[in-house]
């Protein structure tokens, strides 16, 4: 019961702010909580928690109410390497990063996890 989403066009080090907010939460309080989180990293991470429970429900027939959270990874995707051009003639780098969640579920045993 997982899911994965590439290529999202945000640092990986703002999504794990978010990621750490809700690790320990169960995935319907984590929905809960990412709605009225004032950061643009929350959307994705919803999305992707989203994608995991509905995994979950058809595939596994699991109402949300008995998952609970195996891992939520935040890595490094690629990065989009630009420039732009300043004064004499130079150039500045200009580094836009992307990142991959990965958000496993497990069922939940007994009482909250």
């Amino acid at each position: 019961m997982q899911s994965t989403q590439k290529y999202i066009r945000t640092s990986a080090r703002k999504l794990r702010l978010v990621a750490a907010a809700v690790r320990h939460l169960t995935p319907k309080d984590a929905l809960a909580h990412l709605k009225f989180t004032p950061k643009a990293a929350s959307l994705p991470l919803a999305k992707t928690i989203k994608a995991a429970v509905g995994n979950a429900k058809e595939n596994f027939g699991l109402p949300i109410e008995k998952l609970a959270f195996k891992t939520i990874d935040i890595g490094e995707g690629a990065t989009f390497k630009r420039f732009r051009a300043v004064s004499r003639g130079m150039a500045h780098h200009i580094m836009k990063r992307t990142a991959q969640i990965k958000v496993e579920l497990k069922e939940a045993h007994g009482t909250k996890s």
